[in-house]
């Protein structure tokens, strides 16, 4: 937790994706915090530091688990006042979800490069989908040789988000990692994000609602433009800044430019 917010600002939930942890918000939390809004990222169950049950992966359930934790905040004034919710990729969808069942509970929602994901469209069958998206095989590979590898990937990404990368590990004693999402908890999830169809939640959806997609010339990228563009035709409220030549965790890539988008969004009265 970054704070609460000053009077002029705004606090902000931030969620993660799929496999992934609240550290690769810091950046632009920090940003955001100078700005004067109150921040606070939260891991999902079975991620990083939070519980790791069996169950309760579908999406009702974890969106559920967000609205609990936005109820918990109540304890502080500051902090319980409705606060903005963003969320990346899984978590993106996720605060679409949210926004359609618990609206009283936020004043908006960003989804960063999410959002809009419909798997069952572009794999009508679970099999398929399940094959081509599993997860690889980290377990086992050393800490030090992981984090090499994303640098080289991401030249301009900074060392702490390269950390907060890594931090979706266990950091073994032998020097190796292993995902803190187990496989068949990230198959779970897969799934619930297959059976999830946020085109039909946008017509019903009454808070603002902004997306943050990583768009480049490539036809997935032509694709996410035609979603963007049929929420946008459905949403009461709908704003679109897209991040041109950034990669799918934009957040930790361009924290700045990101908690940027943010406070403008604010300051211009969309989260109003």
């Amino acid at each position: 937790m970054w704070g609460a917010p000053t009077s002029t600002g705004t606090p902000i939930v931030m969620v993660h994706g799929l496999a992934s942890n609240a550290q690769l918000w810091d950046g632009a939390a920090r940003h955001l915090r100078t700005l004067g809004h109150g921040v606070v990222a939260i891991d999902q169950r079975g991620h990083g530091t939070s519980d790791k049950p069996d169950d309760g992966y579908d999406m009702d359930t974890v969106t559920d688990d967000l609205a609990a934790f936005l109820d918990s905040l109540a304890d502080d004034d500051a902090a319980g006042s409705r606060p903005g919710v963003i969320g990346q990729s899984w978590g993106g969808n996720i605060v679409v979800h949210l926004a359609s069942k618990h609206a009283q509970r936020l004043r908006g929602v960003c989804a960063v490069d999410g959002g809009t994901i419909d798997l069952k469209s572009a794999f009508p069958d679970w099999d398929d989908c399940a094959h081509q998206l599993a997860p690889p095989h980290i377990a086992g590979t050393r800490h030090d040789r992981l984090w090499a590898a994303i640098k080289a990937t991401h030249p301009d990404w900074s060392d702490d988000a390269i950390d907060a990368t890594l931090a979706n590990m266990e950091h073994l004693p032998d020097g190796t990692v292993r995902p803190w999402l187990t496989r068949d908890r990230h198959m779970k999830i897969l799934r619930g994000l297959w059976e999830h169809a946020p085109h039909d939640l946008f017509p019903h959806i009454t808070v603002p609602v902004m997306f943050t997609p990583a768009l480049d010339d490539s036809e997935f990228s032509h694709r996410k433009l035609i979603a963007l563009e049929r929420a946008e035709q459905s949403l009461r409220n709908c704003r679109i800044v897209p991040f041109h030549g950034a990669d799918h965790d934009l957040h930790a890539q361009h924290p700045r430019l990101f908690a940027d988008a943010i406070h403008s969004a604010i300051t211009e009265g969309f989260f109003a």
